[in-house]
């Protein structure tokens, strides 16, 4: 192939993400391994497979981990009964969810002692869903569809709110909250936007880039819905979509005739692989590299106390 890349702007890592990696590694120099993370740490596998040679262990279940032992809490969150659960037991403690995610549990915490319910819009089974839900014993209704939208009944509509998962689709939740809207006029809408900033970020990138190119590569891991929502929301503006975990899931016919190619990476990918696929491209017969103009995070969230560099 012959063709130009397009690199969106921004892309990869976010705050929340490098905080919860760094509360990871500070603690493996810190107090040395083995060092205990409920769930994956991020949904990436290369940052997972890094950190667990370096002592990092994945785990599901709190019997997993010995007494004693040092336990961090993945970016998505956990509900309030894992959260109690593991201060019963003694270990010692370090929450690496996303602060935006805590802002959402935050609210929920508050409006339920208001005596709100609430309209979760995410998907089932993702670790950051189960922590949300897991905050209060009940009144969540999780909808992940518009379909879902119509088979709510809450046991009343005057304290109503919408809460989110912060890595959805904008365009998707905002057609499901007009709905939710339509149903329930009375709802609460959250003061800010759940969906984070970086995820919204990223996905006006890719509404930019993939009008420019023909097809767009996104890295990403399976798991993380970010990217999952990055790949769809090219491929719904027009343009061939793929995501890949690493450079050697690029294939060849997938530039045959399209000289334009956007590469842009979700919020849990590191910048080390895409300029691997940046490489593979290269080999492939990519002639060149062109960064789109767009914003500069420069959001940073504080560590734990415990793991943070004395002044």
């Amino acid at each position: 192939m012959t063709a130009e890349i397009l690199l969106a702007e921004p892309r990869g890592v976010c705050a929340g993400v490098d905080r919860a990696i760094e509360i990871v590694e500070r603690a493996l120099i810190k107090f040395g391994p083995p060092i205990y993370v409920r769930h994956e740490i991020v949904h990436n596998t290369f940052v997972v497979d890094a950190l667990k040679k370096k002592g990092a262990h994945f785990i599901e279940d709190l019997d997993d981990v010995p007494p004693g032992a040092t336990l961090i809490f993945s970016a998505h969150g956990v509900s309030r009964a894992i959260q109690l659960q593991a201060q019963a037991r003694g270990f010692s403690i370090f929450d690496a969810t996303c602060p935006l995610v805590t802002k959402v549990h935050v609210e929920v915490a508050k409006l339920h002692k208001e005596g709100y319910e609430f309209i979760m819009i995410g998907h089932k089974g993702h670790p950051e869903v189960e922590g949300t839900l897991g905050q209060i014993d009940s009144g969540i209704h999780l909808v992940e569809d518009l379909a879902d939208v119509a088979l709510l009944n809450p046991s009343q509509t005057e304290r109503l709110a919408v809460v989110t998962q912060t890595t959805l689709s904008m365009d998707d939740t905002a057609e499901i909250l007009a709905l939710v809207k339509q149903r329930f006029p009375l709802v609460r809408q959250p003061k800010q936007q759940d969906i984070c900033y970086a995820t919204q970020n990223r996905q006006d990138a890719v509404k930019l880039m993939s009008s420019q190119v023909d097809v767009v590569i996104v890295v990403g891991s399976p798991a993380s819905s970010n990217s999952n929502r990055l790949k769809e929301l090219a491929q719904r503006m027009g343009a061939d979509s793929y995501m890949v975990d690493s450079a050697q899931e690029l294939q060849a016919h997938w530039f045959e005739d399209k000289p334009r190619i956007g590469l842009t990476a979700g919020a849990s990918a590191p910048e080390v692989l895409v300029q691997d696929v940046i490489a593979r491209l290269r080999e492939m017969g990519a002639l060149s590299v062109r960064k789109m103009n767009g914003l500069q995070e420069n959001t940073k969230y504080p560590l734990p106390k415990g793991l943070r560099i004395p002044d």
